[in-house]
């Protein structure tokens, strides 16, 4: 056990400092088995920050509900540790059915509250799940609609949203194989199965950029004149675990095919 003697403004204060061990970017990690009381953790930490700081020089990076990070750039050069998460994730789902009707709501709260729009479902990716997970999960907590995911039909970037990140909204198509709607009472007003051509003539989709891509870039693939990206899973160099490859796979196939006989 180690112990740091604070001289405060009313005496000398002894603190335990916290079980810490250096992982393998140079940084601590502190390992708490057991449960402690705040003022004691609170003493122990100001402790420990005090006596790292003192070694190397940390600073604060960020936090999350199980952890604080505090960095220290050791070498010369320029520090090159990467910033803290920079963007959010979020999808909205395109869900057409074999009618030509887009899947649509309009919800109780945020900017659409009591405009009358009826927009297609979205949603933020979790930590962990992969975007197309997302998208199905979103449409059926929303609707109580299952449906299968096809491709990812473009992606927006924006900046300045949600706690002042930037935010990478992907807009995916996406196969009904439900259809009777179960709306959620806690986000959602009102569900249906709308014509797409109802959807696309209202003034807000007519209006807003955003929404007026989304329409054309919907006809264009109803029409077969347009491809977007479809999810391969893939492992990495590194280790097996599975991760999510876009692509088109339409052409890379076609291209592997003439390929073949050439």
């Amino acid at each position: 056990m180690l112990v740091l003697d604070q001289v405060l403004e009313n005496g000398t204060e002894h603190a335990e400092l916290l079980p810490a061990t250096n992982d393998n970017h140079g940084g601590v990690i502190v390992d708490m088995e057991e449960a402690m009381d705040s003022e004691v953790f609170v003493t122990s930490l100001r402790a420990s920050i005090s006596r790292w700081r003192q070694q190397e020089g940390f600073w604060y990076h960020h936090a999350e509900p199980n952890y604080l990070m505090l960095v220290c750039w050791i070498s010369e050069t320029t520090s090159t540790i990467p910033a803290n998460a920079s963007h959010r994730v979020s999808i909205g789902a395109i869900v057409l059915n074999d009618k030509r009707e887009v899947l649509v709501v309009q919800e109780k709260s945020g900017r659409f509250q009591g405009t009358g729009v009826w927009k297609i479902p979205t949603g933020t990716v979790d930590e962990g799940e992969n975007i197309f997970m997302a998208a199905k999960r979103e449409v059926e907590e929303e609707t109580g609609i299952e449906t299968e995911f096809l491709e990812i039909l473009a992606f927006r970037q924006s900046h300045k949203m949600f706690f002042e990140k930037s935010d990478l909204f992907f807009i995916c198509m996406m196969r009904p194989l439900s259809f009777d709607i179960q709306t959620q009472e806690l986000e959602i007003e009102a569900a249906q199965w709308m014509p797409f051509e109802e959807y696309a003539a209202q003034p807000f989709a007519q209006q807003h950029e955003l929404f007026k891509y989304i329409t054309d870039i919907c006809l264009a693939k109803v029409q077969g004149d347009y491809t977007g990206l479809s999810q391969i899973p893939v492992t990495s160099f590194f280790n097996d675990k599975l991760s999510c490859l876009y692509l088109n796979s339409r052409d890379l196939n076609n291209y592997l095919a003439s390929s073949d006989q050439a």
